[in-house]
């Protein structure tokens, strides 16, 4: 493809050498780099790409999409000079990859938590239907039954496109996607044509990269900001920045809500721990999920499915079929009639969801111990937080270690009991190693009662300085079980 086609969608501010000049691949990693390439200089939180142009030019580049020129410039190769690589490296991209988002309806969902449940979910939902799809998501990326791990929960703006690609390629009809905070910021989702998005909730989350929680909440809303004429936007009328979300937005806006009027709407009839009974906008449906959270997240689905055609009575005969996502609540039950639940939950609000569809279905008849951690190199503010929630809703709480990655567990742990009072610390016990925590709560555990494991879910490893270490908690819990 020739370098000026590929620069169709952006302005540069200076081009230095032949923009006609043919170009054969796309790539921000110098490493990567082969004879014909287009080299992306990007400044990135870590490490400035400028810094490798050189190197990127001795492996075979072409042509170079950059910020700054650099001294020297080669005159076989061409400098196309932009303001921001961050902004032009996504309409680039798409572009190379021949605009893979017009081929295929894609949604988009967005939010604190329920993303990965939400896309999960519409992604085997239209399989069932009989739908070619594609999912990009935390846990794994999926093209077809194809499995490609993922490294983010959303990928680089040129990873994005190339899968975006294979999907088409694949013959898939539809794409979901979980769009983080991250992406939307640093423009991942740049120059891609969503049929629809999806807003759960918002609650706070990554401030130490966001600093406070009005950037969070803003990146957020510029999905939906950005989001077509032509799409349609769903949000969540339960939640209070749901309104604030859509206010600017130019698609079809519409609502769901389990408490109030809306477009959409759910009521929950009964819980148990092998499912819930649900109304839904009139109709009843049995579904393999618990939790009033989870009643929202399957709203959610509903409501993108009919927005993308589909008829009710088949959205609400494929959801009865619908199993929970790998890590999102999953049970784990022990011979000694207790049962062990294995989530995700790593922020104070995904740790309330959890503990309060647990209390659903206890109804007071059995007691809650509960085992979490927080994360390394990540937002300090919510340890304390994490604390307080997990104190309040359980019997007894085991506080732990997570991914400390460059951190020392101790000092994590004691961020999170700098939140607890003297009479919340006779609730709790401090075991650094994890393994250690889950076997000492199981211990604890008596028929009747539950064991929640909270904060890695689907997660199989742990990270310490920077190693990834194997480390399942549903694999641990399963092997205690067996001793």
């Amino acid at each position: 493809m020739k370098l000026s086609e590929l620069l169709k969608n952006i302005k540069p501010t200076a081009i230095v050498g032949d923009s006609e000049r043919e170009v054969t691949g796309i790539e921000i990693d110098s490493r990567k780099v082969a004879a014909g390439g287009l080299f992306v200089a990007m400044k990135g939180t870590q490490v400035d790409g400028h810094r490798f142009i050189e190197k990127a030019v001795e492996q075979g580049a072409v042509a170079v999409l950059c910020e700054d020129l650099p001294e020297k410039m080669p005159s076989d190769v061409t400098f196309v000079q932009v303001e921001s690589t961050e902004e032009a490296v996504g309409p680039v991209a798409t572009v190379f990859f021949g605009e893979p988002s017009l081929r295929l309806k894609l949604v988009g969902v967005t939010g604190t938590n329920g993303k990965t449940t939400i896309a999960t979910l519409l992604y085997n939902m239209f399989r069932q239907f009989g739908h070619k799809c594609g999912l990009l998501s935390t846990v794994c990326n999926y093209i077809e039954d194809e499995a490609i791990p993922a490294s983010h929960t959303t990928p680089d703006a040129i990873e994005l496109n190339r899968l975006l690609a294979k999907m088409v390629e694949s013959g898939c009809e539809y794409a979901f996607m979980e769009c983080s905070s991250h992406a939307i910021a640093q423009q991942r989702i740049g120059g891609l044509q969503f049929a629809g998005g999806l807003f759960t909730n918002l609650t706070r989350d990554h401030l130490d990269y966001h600093k406070t929680f009005e950037n969070y909440r803003d990146a957020k809303k510029k999905f939906f900001d950005d989001l077509p004429k032509s799409a349609f936007a769903i949000t969540n009328a339960d939640d209070k920045n749901g309104t604030f979300m859509v206010q600017n937005t130019r698609a079809q806006v519409k609502t769901y809500s389990t408490r109030s009027m809306a477009d959409f709407r759910a009521r929950l009839l009964e819980c148990h721990f092998e499912g819930m009974y649900l109304e839904i906008d009139g109709r009843e449906v049995g579904v393999q999920f618990i939790g009033k959270f989870n009643v929202s997240n399957l709203l959610a689905v509903y409501g993108a499915a009919v927005m993308l055609g589909k008829q009710p009575e088949e959205i609400l005969v494929a959801m009865s079929t619908l199993k929970s996502v790998n890590g999102r609540l999953e049970p784990v039950h022990s011979p000694d009639g207790f049962t062990a639940i294995v989530d995700y939950a790593h922020t104070p609000d995904a740790l309330e969801n959890v503990l309060n569809a647990i209390h659903e279905v206890l109804d007071g008849k059995g007691k809650v111990i509960t085992v979490c951690g927080a994360g390394g190199n990540r937002d300090k503010g919510k340890r304390p937080l994490m604390a307080q929630e997990a104190v309040r809703q359980s019997d007894r709480v085991i506080i732990t270690s997570d991914n400390p990655r460059f951190e020392e567990p101790q000092a994590i742990i004691d961020d999170m009991l700098a939140g607890l009072d003297a009479k919340q610390m006779k609730k709790v016990l401090s075991i650094v190693d994890r393994r250690e925590a889950i076997r000492t709560a199981c211990m604890m555990a008596e028929k009747g009662d539950v064991v929640l494991i909270a904060g890695k879910g689907h997660e199989d490893y742990q990270e310490i300085q920077g190693v990834k270490h194997h480390f399942d908690d549903k694999e641990v819990v399963r092997e205690m079980f067996k001793g």
